[in-house]
C-alpha cells in the first residue's frame, strides 16, 4: 500500500527533524540571564518529548497496520 509507505517516510522525517531540533536548542548559546537557559531547556525538552511521541504512535501505526493486513513481514531467507 503505497500510502502507507508515505505515511513511515514523512513519520520518520518527523522525528528525524524534531531530534535535529533539540540539538539545535541544545547548542545554542545561552545569552545572558537564567530565563534565556531555561526557555532553551524548555524548547529541548518540548522537542524531544515530540519526538517519543511520534515514535510511539509511528510504532503503533506499524503494529496495528500488520494486525489489519495492510503491511506484510517479508521475513529473511534462510542460508545453508
Amino acid at each position: 500500500m503505497v500510502s502507507m509507505k508515505i505515511f513511515i517516510a514523512l513519520a520518520f522525517l518527523g522525528i528525524l527533524a524534531s531530534l535535529g531540533s533539540a540539538l539545535f536548542f541544545m547548542m545554542r548559546r545561552p545569552r545572558e540571564g537564567v530565563e534565556d537557559n531555561r526557555r532553551r531547556s524548555q524548547h529541548m525538552a518540548r522537542a524531544l518529548a515530540l519526538r517519543v511521541g511520534l515514535s510511539v504512535l509511528l510504532f503503533l501505526c506499524l503494529l496495528i497496520s500488520w494486525k489489519l493486513g495492510y503491511i506484510q513481514p517479508t521475513g529473511l531467507p534462510v542460508g545453508r
